[in-house]
């Protein structure tokens, strides 16, 4: 994305804004020594380089970056906008606040909100507040997502870890909002807390109402790693009981021995041996082996079953076996699990060779 094409756009919109910004200057210096920048490395080294290029004085940079904004494309490269407020903004807390709100229309902020918050806690935080009132989804969005716990790519707010509660506002007034962006970040950000501090997660949502339809997407996204682990609490907040009565019925694998790029196709049954309906979600677990020769344990949703009383159901699925960007597989004995209701109800073995 941050290659030289862009930075050619990227430079002439400047220059058509700032006639004292140098267009050539700017391509030379943000592309030198590029290749052997990462893509966040681009990012910030876009931001250093524009500090070079802009007025020294914070006011007057940022009213150039908003006068440049709208001619700039939308999307991740839009993240040197927020990226730059927040490494020369810290000194004008209310101007780079009016920016951020701003600039995360164009390209999220949830990365540059969070060195204000490590800077000044409660007043970033009173300001996020607000912006949970916001009528723009993306501000609102921000407002949950910039103060998560744990964001992903980014380093962990341990005030917030510590204190849960500091964010209990926000999630409150965003935990039935409309907009899937809001509530997907709602959702992460309890889920966050569910690793760090579960009982108050889990108390909190407990006094949320299930019945409107957003606030339960939002409560059953937030307890999916509670829920996978099997946790009692979790599973009861939409009925699912700990201990269930049913039999796994005829487990088995169309092989035993697979090479990386094919797939497992595997099937199951269960059948109620009790005279209660029972409210099941039915998972299957991955062993796969790592590097290090350990096997670490990944949950996969199948879905969600109400057994009458005797009945059976049964269950098939295909899990392929790709090296993604965000998985690696190893060679080794890996194991195939059965979970309802977080409990191991029996295993396959199979052997994947590289």
């Amino acid at each position: 994305m941050f290659n030289r094409a862009f930075y050619v756009n990227f430079a002439q919109a400047f220059g058509n804004v700032d006639k004292h910004f140098h267009v050539e200057a700017f391509i030379d210096d943000v592309t030198r020594g590029i290749d052997r920048l990462s893509l966040n490395g681009r990012l910030r080294n876009t931001s250093i380089m524009l500090h070079r290029h802009l007025p020294d004085d914070f006011n007057k940079a940022v009213a150039i970056l908003y006068a440049a904004a709208p001619l700039l494309p939308a999307g991740y490269t839009a993240l040197v906008l927020p990226d730059y407020v927040a490494l020369y903004g810290k000194q004008h807390f209310d101007q780079s606040m009016e920016a951020l709100q701003y600039f995360t229309t164009l390209g999220s902020a949830e990365f540059a909100i969070r060195e204000f918050l490590k800077t000044d806690l409660v007043k970033t935080l009173d300001v996020m507040h607000k912006w949970a009132d916001d009528k723009n989804v993306h501000v609102r969005r921000l407002a949950s997502e910039g103060s998560r716990p744990r964001l992903p790519w980014s380093f962990k707010l341990a005030e917030i870890i510590k204190q849960p509660a500091l964010t209990q506002g926000i999630l409150e007034k965003l935990s039935a909002d409309e907009a899937l962006y809001v509530r997907k970040s709602v959702a992460n950000h309890l889920n966050d807390h569910s690793k760090d501090n579960a009982s108050y997660m889990l108390n909190l949502v407990s006094g949320w109402d299930k019945t409107n339809k957003h606030t339960s997407w939002i409560i059953k996204h937030a307890i999916r790693t509670l829920v996978k682990r099997g946790d009692r609490e979790a599973l009861k907040i939409f009925g699912f009981e700990g201990e269930v009565s049913v039999v796994l019925e005829n487990l088995y694998t169309d092989k035993i021995s697979l090479r990386l790029g094919d797939t497992l196709s595997f099937g199951f049954g269960l059948k109620s041996e009790s005279e209660q309906q029972q409210k099941l979600v039915v998972d299957y677990a991955i062993h796969y082996v790592k590097a290090s020769g350990v096997r670490m344990k990944k949950v996969y949703k199948l879905r969600e079953v109400l057994l009458l009383p005797g009945q059976a159901v049964q269950f098939s699925k295909r899990q392929p076996f790709l090296d993604l960007t965000t998985r690696k597989h190893y060679a080794g004995e890996h194991l195939l699990e059965i979970l309802v209701n977080g409990n191991t109800l029996g295993k396959v073995r199979f052997v994947l060779h590289i």
